[in-house]
């Protein structure tokens, strides 16, 4: 077994990419964006094709935070099911929470057609396994609510479950509606429309200060530098300023491994997302070249030390699980990696400005639809910046 601890997949697959510069100088811009993860280059390329001049400022290389450790299911579920989602935020709230994770599968599909390469999207049904007879109770509701909602799912019992995948389950929720990309490939892609629209990327670069202005905000470097701009976008993953969300994340540790290419994917040969009910969950998904993705055995976040010193052990239990789902599958492990993400109590991000930042909006994306969530968050942020009333914005606000 040859692990690769911190170093993900997809950085393997794609090499470092382009070096952007440090931040040696002072800088003007309309926009400037903290993070230059997926989140962050949703965000420029949104807002460059408006015609605004955009900074990223990042304190890693583009895209080697979050992104980089992104497994990159696109669903349009999100960790918390509709029944108890709408208990919590409403009907409307919730339906339209669901509704817009559709909505950002279609938009990844539309940027990369846009692009000189499809950046690994490919459009995948989603099989979402029912882990105990009470969990398969409740799905049974779940997809039956879901289909009122007009959304296309549908419960499978056990033996359909069984007879099609041979996956040890109690029924599932069946959807045509989910996907797949190459995280790190479409931020580069992203980043690369941005920056030829005049955008300017900062690599290796830490804001220590945040300094509002009756016209704008002022950021300022640990290398002495400043950044004057209008607005301020906040996208740096997990890792929001000290007390933004400190009170409302939960911040988890998730592992992943991805196998040597197979040569048969047995009786998984439609290659569906696959998760399920258990939490925290397992979930499943292949790349292009051949191999098997899975990720999950979550623990609480303490430091990044300890969660990398775990890598071997949760790699071993990944193993067994996709076993487990995939007995007549011979795939040994090539690469596997950790990484941190937040959990928020509702599922939904937050989204928008925060009234201790003036000048600033934020895009923080959590749980495990971080792309889709990125997708949503640049939609509503252009249309702040721009003046556009947008109604789903009052979804994620900070204070719901």
């Amino acid at each position: 077994m040859d692990l690769h601890s911190g170093a993900p997949f997809w950085l393997v697959r794609n090499g470092l990419g382009a070096a952007h510069p440090v931040l040696s100088h002072d800088e003007h811009c309309d926009v400037a964006i903290i993070g230059a993860g997926v989140t962050g280059a949703l965000v420029a390329d949104a807002l460059t094709a408006l015609g605004q001049d955009v900074v990223l400022i990042d304190r890693r290389d583009a895209g080697l935070g979050s992104t980089c450790a992104s497994t990159a299911l696109l669903q349009y579920e999100i960790d918390v099911e509709l029944a108890p989602l709408i208990a919590r935020v409403g009907a409307s709230a919730a339906v339209r929470a669901y509704q817009l994770g559709i909505e950002a599968i279609d938009d990844v599909e539309r940027l990369v057609d846009t692009m000189r390469d499809r950046c690994g999207f490919a459009r995948r049904e989603s099989t979402y396994l029912a882990s105990t007879r009470s969990d398969a109770k409740r799905l049974t509701s779940e997809a039956a609510l879901r289909q009122r909602h007009g959304f296309d799912a549908e419960f499978w019992e056990r033996d359909r479950v069984r007879d099609t995948y041979g996956f040890p389950a109690h029924g599932a929720i069946r959807s045509r509606q989910g996907a797949e990309v190459d995280a790190l490939q479409f931020t580069t892609r992203l980043l690369e429309r941005a920056l030829s629209r005049g955008a300017r990327l900062y690599a290796r670069t830490l804001v220590v200060d945040y300094a509002a202005r009756t016209a704008g905000v002022t950021l300022h470097t640990s290398r002495g530098h400043r950044v004057t701009a209008g607005r301020v976008v906040f996208a740096p993953g997990y890792e929001s300023p000290p007390g933004v969300a400190d009170e409302l994340v939960t911040l988890t540790s998730s592992f992943a491994l991805v196998t040597e290419p197979v040569e048969t994917f047995g009786p998984w040969a439609d290659r569906c997302l696959v998760w399920e009910s258990a939490r925290p969950y397992t979930y499943m998904r292949s790349t292009p070249d051949g191999r098997i993705l899975i990720g999950g055995v979550d623990l609480p976040f303490r430091d990044a030390t300890l969660r990398d010193v775990m890598l071997p052990a949760q790699t071993r239990k990944l193993a067994k699980r996709l076993h487990r789902l995939l007995p007549s599958v011979t795939a040994p492990v090539a690469f596997s990696w950790a990484g941190t993400f937040g959990q928020t109590a509702d599922g939904l991000p937050y989204i928008g400005a925060n009234p201790a930042f003036q000048h600033g909006l934020f895009a923080l994306g959590y749980g495990g639809n971080g792309i889709t969530f990125s997708v949503i968050a640049a939609r509503i942020i252009r249309d702040l910046v721009s003046g556009t009333p947008n109604g789903d914005a009052e979804i994620f606000r900070f204070d719901r």
